[in-house]
């Protein structure tokens, strides 16, 4: 039986709909995709209750997109992806870490070659999957989300 609290969102003919995103979250991966340069519909819906999660947000977009998902993976691995043609989940996609990010995570080094050479990209390696941890490819500095 259905939860009479349960909010009920639209759903989508085609889109993508990016769920499992910790709670608070939807607006930085929001801001890391562009979301507000596109010009398709996106539904932005907030500390949504999860028996998995306790709280999560969803994303849903309308309309095809390409989504870089080395993003959402560096931000939160959790987070699963739903592509929807006519109506119905087509692809189910969930997040790895990357070994490799670029323009993603920016170096806080001062010293770093970043910091003086803003026209070269911001490259880190992921050195420890377990803690989450990734390092600048020019100077080592690290980088570490924690796990939520």
């Amino acid at each position: 039986m259905e939860d009479m609290n349960e909010l009920r969102i639209g759903g989508l003919k085609e889109g993508v709909v990016i769920d499992h995103i910790h709670a608070g979250g939807a607006m930085e991966i929001y801001n890391y995709l562009n979301l507000e340069k596109i010009d398709s519909s996106v539904a932005i819906i907030k500390n949504v209750r999860s028996s998995k999660m306790g709280k999560k947000d969803i994303i849903k977009i309308e309309g095809p997109i390409s989504i870089d998902y080395d993003v959402l993976g560096v931000l939160d691995e959790n987070i699963t992806i739903d592509v929807i043609k006519d109506n119905q989940i087509v692809e189910k996609k969930t997040l790895k870490l990357p070994s490799i990010v670029t323009n993603i995570i920016k170096c806080k080094n001062p010293r770093c070659i970043t910091s003086v050479e803003q026209e070269l990209p911001h490259r880190f390696k992921l050195t420890d999957k377990e803690n989450r941890v990734y390092r600048c490819m020019y100077c080592e500095q690290r980088w570490h989300r924690r796990n939520r």
